[in-house]
């Protein structure tokens, strides 16, 4: 059975690896911000900041930091969809 790699050049499966990990990393991360504060979004953490639910130091700032996660694993996610677009090409 054919392999997705079979037709990738080895900096290519690198490349993809690469991201795949970063992206699992990243998520992660995210994950574990929101759950210090016993959520699963960042508009439920900001709601529960807003209500006095939750102090708003350190609760902000993991906000923040998983916004930003969030952003950032998007532009990758973004990139890689281009990127494998463009291996992906004759």
């Amino acid at each position: 059975m054919a392999s997705f790699y079979d037709h990738l050049s080895p900096e290519d499966v690198t490349t993809l690896d690469r991201l795949a990990l970063l992206l699992i990393e990243l998520r992660e991360s995210r994950a574990a911000l929101l759950a210090r504060h016993a959520t699963d979004s960042e508009e439920t953490l900001l709601e529960k900041i807003r209500r006095g639910e939750l102090p708003e130091h350190p609760a902000y700032e993991d906000y923040l930091g998983a916004k930003v996660i969030h952003a950032t694993r998007e532009a990758i996610r973004a990139d890689l969809r281009e990127y494998l677009l463009r291996i992906g090409e004759p």
